[in-house]
């Protein structure tokens, strides 16, 4: 069982930083609701989503923040506390994983309304892609001026007539494929 736990884990992560990365193109950063991200607001949302991935806050994106949020995992699976997972704990478990994600799952379909979809990332690899290019030193971690600088290319990127805010349209524009293609690999310095 603690395999499985782990293994759940670690999707979970890995499902966190696909959606988190670069946070602003979509319009889940717009703070104001005027369905317009500011980058102000894309820089907020990318730093939230850094805070919270750096599970164990030493300020960079590694394999000890995968084994941090795993051990937080396993812990909150494991209620009885006794370092292993019963299958009760599991499948309590898994039903309330399964409850967060129907949740999840009406709250885009409101969100939608007219049936449209978010632009993603293409699966684990798409991931992979986006954690490499944001890992701009090749160092196979993730600094915050890395993290930051990977948003803000992202961003520069869907603001296609680069007025700092990212309208509808240019996310309509993003999703048929402008800027969720190939990108340069992101530079901390602004470079």
């Amino acid at each position: 069982m603690k395999k499985l736990s782990i293994y759940a884990g670690l999707m979970a992560f890995s499902a966190m930083s696909a959606s988190a990365i670069y946070a602003a193109p979509d319009g889940r950063a717009d703070q104001d609701g005027d369905r317009v991200v500011t980058k102000a607001e894309a820089m907020v949302a990318a730093d939230a989503v850094f805070s919270k991935m750096d599970a164990n806050a030493d300020g960079t994106l590694n394999d000890s923040d995968k084994a941090a949020m795993l051990a937080k995992r396993f812990a909150a699976i494991d209620t009885d506390k006794n370092g292993a997972i019963s299958q009760a704990e599991f499948m309590a478990a898994h039903e309330m994983f399964s409850e967060r994600r129907m949740s999840r799952r009406e709250k885009r379909m409101e969100h939608r309304k007219m049936g449209k979809r978010h632009a993603r990332e293409g699966g684990r690899d798409g991931r992979m892609d986006i954690m490499a290019r944001a890992d701009s030193n090749g160092d196979k971690a993730i600094s915050g001026p890395e993290f930051r600088a990977a948003a803000e290319a992202r961003f520069a990127k869907a603001d296609t007539n680069k007025d700092g805010r990212i309208t509808p349209d240019e996310r309509r524009a993003g999703r048929k494929g402008r800027w969720n293609g190939p990108m340069a690999p992101a530079q901390p310095n602004g470079g």
